[in-house]
């Protein structure tokens, strides 16, 4: 017996992805993690919004038009991205003195800012800031593009300082916080990783027949469905970790007398 399925794994991996980000919504809901984590709670309705956007608009409209609601979300989305990263920063190392901040951050910033001038080809200054309404949407795009690179450098340093530093701070790995970094680090080098692989098949030779066309495509849809899996898999621990308690906060909440403490008798 044989099975006909009319679904691409582009469509299954777009449907997992956004049915991964509405359960993942309705548990920070649920589970009153939004007043903790606004800025990642919006992140992830962005991000939906987004998915829902492109799957409904997307050649239904005009290429201009299209293209200025795209990049629009984009750059709201970058923004956001920082933002999140200054949340969890401050809820993993919220012990740390100011000149530690203060440092730390130059620090991050300082190397982050370095690797995307570096990295990646940057177009022409009179072609960005040219008066013209497409000009306009390149230099969009060009703050999408770097404003992504920079916010994946950061969340990544942001791990590796928490695994390296931030156990005087407070900053333990049994913690939403440290689970929500340490889920968006590994989508962050994922992303890298995307870049690379991209970038590599930018420089291999132009293809001679229909065959190589059709093979350097299959490669790269295979870097972006992998990519779409590892980000369902970090949708998955999300949902698992966020809807568990941290370790301690039950018996937080618990009175005095429940958590075996003694009580003064009645007078």
């Amino acid at each position: 017996m044989h099975f006909h399925f009319d679904f691409s794994a582009v469509q299954i991996l777009w449907t997992l992805t956004f049915a991964g980000l509405l359960i993942l919504l309705v548990v920070l809901l649920g589970r009153d993690r939004v007043s903790r984590f606004p800025w990642f709670t919006a992140s992830m309705v962005l991000m939906a919004l987004r998915m829902l956007a492109s799957r409904l608009l997307f050649g239904r409209m005009a290429p201009l038009t299209s293209s200025e609601v795209f990049l629009t979300f984009a750059d709201v989305g970058a923004i956001v991205s920082f933002l999140v990263i200054i949340e969890l920063a401050r809820r993993a190392f919220s012990r740390a003195s100011r000149t530690a901040w203060i440092v730390g951050t130059l620090v991050l910033l300082a190397i982050g800012v370095t690797v995307v001038i570096v990295w990646g080809p940057w177009p022409p200054r009179q072609t960005v800031f040219a008066h013209s309404t497409l000009a306009d949407l390149r230099l969009m795009q060009l703050v999408a593009q770097k404003s992504d690179l920079l916010a994946d450098l950061l969340i990544i340093q942001l791990c590796l300082v928490v695994a390296f530093c931030g156990r005087p701070f407070g900053a333990g790995w049994r913690s939403h916080t440290q689970r929500i970094i340490l889920g968006l680090s590994t989508a962050s080098i994922a992303q890298l990783l995307v870049r690379v692989g991209l970038q590599v098949i930018a420089k291999l030779p132009p293809p001679r027949s229909q065959a190589e066309y059709e093979h350097l495509t299959g490669l790269q849809e295979k870097i972006f469905n992998a990519n779409s899996v590892i980000f369902i898999l970090i949708l998955v621990w999300w949902i698992v970790c966020l809807w568990i308690d941290e370790p301690g906060a039950g018996a937080a909440q618990l009175p005095a007398s429940a958590a075996g403490e003694p009580q003064a008798d009645a007078q």
